[in-house]
């Protein structure tokens, strides 16, 4: 019998007769708050309360998930943590060396997790060898998006490598459209310039700067040609960006006011939100230079040591064992336009975007071409991430950037950061 149901029994035997099942409360924060990421976030409230549990919904806005560590952090410090919080990375780690997580490993054992999860993920949800978090789905961040009746309208072609971008952008512009859709927001400048750098540097080096912090490669010649490429982006960027967040930048591909737009894959929650098919509304395509690589980000939940009742404890456990079930990897990843995480998936239902992106995540894992994204969070610690993402962003926002000047000032910010 799983461990759940002997601790459900246990709580039976001295709750009152009258109360027929023990119902629990769950508390997630998290910050998908899009249309396509709250309909997700809906079924998983929906499959709890199917277990008769009740869902407390702990949104924080904000893309990149600032404003929501904030929150946790004032939530844990005071001794009064939600049962699970969207964490990811380094993160996961540190919450566990300052011991607020809890072991999840008896529903791990149970549901048999490291069977069914890929062992890059399983590494990156465990605190010293135990599961501590709970991966939701694999995004892949280096897409492009396009809308094919916006090309067609200027008479060009997807473009597959950087130089071709400029050629397209050129004349989408010239055509009156919006070349690349894109939101002012720090995180956002970030996603953008990492396909660049991904494109430049190629798979290796890529993980020599951002994950290893590999100083020979930050301070290169290579990475010049990085600034120096993402520094032209910004003449095919309309002079509203400033400040819009990234589902609103995608309506702009949607309604046609755009062409492109490099984002991860949780944009396609969006196009689907919008009735748009994929490969004839929109095309989803690795982003320029970019083809047979693949930057992953993890949606995930880590769990917190809580001081509730024994049946908080037993929905915290449902909660765990329900995000990895395959009806709910369908059901959310078809939502947010992610992958599911298990191996073992039927992908009948999904469409050709997660098929190739589900064949280029296998490919790159044999090929070393799978690497973290540093715009998510997901390569390297939080203070890094965020100084990393400091000096791309002022980079990108001044008014005429020296590309030679931006890799010394990158360098100078991450060692302070270490």
């Amino acid at each position: 019998m799983k461990l759940k149901y002997l601790m459900f029994a246990s709580v039976l035997s001295w709750l009152p007769v009258t109360s027929a099942v023990a119902s629990g409360q769950v508390e997630v924060l998290h910050w998908w708050t899009s249309s396509g990421e709250a309909k997700s976030v809906k079924v998983l409230k929906q499959m709890m309360e199917q277990q008769h549990h009740s869902w407390k919904d702990f949104a924080v806005a904000g893309g990149g998930g600032e404003s929501a560590m904030t929150v946790l952090k004032m939530r844990a410090v005071s001794g009064n943590p939600p049962t699970a919080a969207q964490l990811k990375g380094h993160d996961i780690q540190e919450w566990g060396r300052l011991g607020f997580l809890t072991s999840l490993d008896d529903v791990a054992q149970q549901e048999r997790w490291d069977h069914v999860l890929p062992p890059v993920v399983a590494k990156i949800m465990k605190y010293k060898g135990h599961y501590v978090a709970v991966p939701i789905n694999v995004h892949r961040v280096n897409w492009l998006w396009v809308n094919p009746q916006v090309l067609n309208a200027a008479g060009v072609k997807v473009p597959t490598t950087l130089d071709a971008f400029f050629v397209v952008a050129d004349k989408v512009k010239a055509a009156g459209f919006i070349a690349l859709a894109h939101g002012g927001q720090p995180w956002q400048d970030a996603t953008l310039f990492e396909s660049i750098a991904l494109a430049v540097l190629g798979s290796a080096d890529y993980h020599k700067a951002f994950v290893d912090l590999d100083m020979a490669v930050i301070n290169s010649d290579k990475m010049v040609a990085v600034f120096r490429q993402f520094k032209r982006m910004k003449a095919y960027i309309d002079p509203e960006s400033k400040g819009r967040h990234w589902n609103a930048t995608t309506e702009m591909v949607i309604n046609g006011q755009a062409a492109m737009q490099f984002m991860g894959d949780w944009a396609k929650g969006e196009f689907a939100q919008a009735n748009k098919q994929a490969g004839k509304d929109y095309l989803c395509v690795p982003a320029p230079g970019t083809q047979n690589q693949f930057t992953f980000n993890i949606d995930s939940l880590a769990f917190f040591k809580l001081k509730g009742t024994e049946v908080d404890n037993i929905a915290q456990y449902d909660l765990a064992q329900t995000l990895l079930t395959p009806s709910f990897q369908r059901i959310f990843n078809l939502n947010k336009g992610s992958i599911p995480v298990r191996l073992d998936m039927d992908m009948t239902a999904f469409d050709q975007c997660a098929l190739d992106s589900m064949q280029a995540f296998k490919q790159a894992s044999l090929s070393g071409d799978l690497v973290p994204s540093f715009s998510q969070n997901l390569a390297t610690t939080a203070d890094v991430q965020s100084a990393i993402v400091d000096v791309v962003s002022e980079f990108f926002n001044q008014a005429d950037p020296d590309p030679k000047l931006a890799p010394p000032r990158l360098a100078r910010a991450i060692k302070s950061a270490i």
